[in-house]
């Protein structure tokens, strides 16, 4: 009997701290309108706590929302590019934490299409027979390593993270298809200077990043690519555009959204979109939208939706996903945040400090 990988449970964290676009036009040369045009960002979050502290608290309401005790868990996919440390790897911590000592615990890093290539390694386990459970997280903390004097990219990004649970079931749901790739020839036009043992002998200081963000080559990379990754799914599965009945994007540019559901020919309020309230958050952007669309009664029983995204690399992806029977949580977790003492700008404006006197001020 063929086996699947159902989605159970799902949680999400977001940081309480706002910073919206007037907080970011005190320190660039940017309004408000300026960002809402070209981006269709108002605000984004900016985490007072780790990484790691986002992932539990996601993590603990995604276990919950399943009914599911984290020793049951047999796999930990960690999908992010700002881990609080590389080695040992951020899914590891997170097993520890939880108290999930059953779990392998692996970290994925294809930028803001981790959480979905994560989806695929995990459904793939378990329709494979490896695991029965796996808890499959996207998560950033982009705000530290952000070159905040780089108005291209400082107005896009924020933090956050989400959780999700898949488990077996012999019903046809889960990951029904999925499409992966890379256009790993253009990998240079969006590349984060500063991180990783290419700069370590080069005097760089450690935070201290310059971003490479070609925007109009990744605006047609990233349309093509999510396209024809959509085009792929549907064709794999007999499905036509009538048949999605929720599409949900990766939230990086509202006007890349709109150019990828249009050539879908799926129209636009069966797309679920939050980037006004989060901007980019890399890899924790599919899985929050998918909580928020639960959350708001987009998704029905039964349903099937379109999930795609690109990320740096320059990597790109499309699930179709069928949803079960489920569309509330079987339980709901305590776990919180510690209270946040500054403002989203007060912490900007730290991270800002911090540089002073690195390379940008030699």
């Amino acid at each position: 009997m063929a086996q699947f990988a159902t989605l159970t449970g799902w949680g999400k964290c977001m940081p309480p701290a706002v910073l919206s676009n007037a907080d970011i036009a005190t320190f660039l040369d940017t309004d408000d309108e300026w960002i809402r045009t070209r981006t269709g960002i108002h605000e984004r979050r900016i985490s007072h706590v780790s990484l790691g502290d986002m992932a539990e608290v996601a993590s603990r309401r995604a276990l919950a929302c399943a009914g599911l005790a984290a020793r049951d868990l047999d796999l930990i996919v960690f999908g992010t590019c700002s881990m609080d440390e590389q080695v040992p790897n951020m899914a590891s911590g997170l097993q520890a934490r939880l108290g999930a000592s059953a779990a392998g615990a692996m970290d994925i890093n294809t930028a803001c299409t981790s959480f979905l290539y994560g989806l695929t390694t995990a459904s793939a386990m378990i329709k494979a027979g490896t695991v029965k459970s796996a808890l499959v997280i996207g998560g950033e903390l982009i705000s530290p390593m952000m070159d905040w004097t780089n108005r291209n990219v400082a107005v896009l990004f924020g933090d956050g993270c989400a959780a999700a649970v898949l488990q077996a079931t012999d019903r046809e749901e889960g990951v029904l298809a999925d499409r992966l790739g890379c256009y790993g020839e253009v990998r240079g036009i969006l590349q984060v200077h500063g991180m990783g043992l290419n700069y370590a002998n080069r005097g760089w200081p450690l935070g201290d990043t310059d971003w490479v963000f070609e925007g109009q080559e990744i605006f047609k990379r990233a349309a093509v690519g999510m396209s024809r990754a959509c085009e792929a799914v549907l064709t794999a599965r007999g499905l036509a555009a009538g048949d999605i009945h929720l599409v949900v994007p990766h939230q990086a540019n509202l006007r890349i959204i709109e150019a990828v559901v249009k050539r879908a020919g799926i129209p636009m309020e069966r797309c679920f979109v939050n980037i006004q309230r989060y901007g980019n958050m890399s890899s924790a952007t599919v899985p929050v939208a998918l909580v928020e669309a639960l959350e708001a009664g987009r998704v029905a029983p039964g349903s099937n939706l379109l999930l795609t995204g690109f990320g740096a690399g320059l990597t790109w992806s499309a699930h179709v996903l069928r949803w079960g029977e489920r569309v509330t949580p079987l339980g709901m977790s305590d776990a919180e945040l510690p209270p946040c003492t500054r403002t989203a700008l007060e912490m900007v404006r730290g991270y800002i400090a911090v540089k002073q006197g690195s390379r940008y001020s030699a």
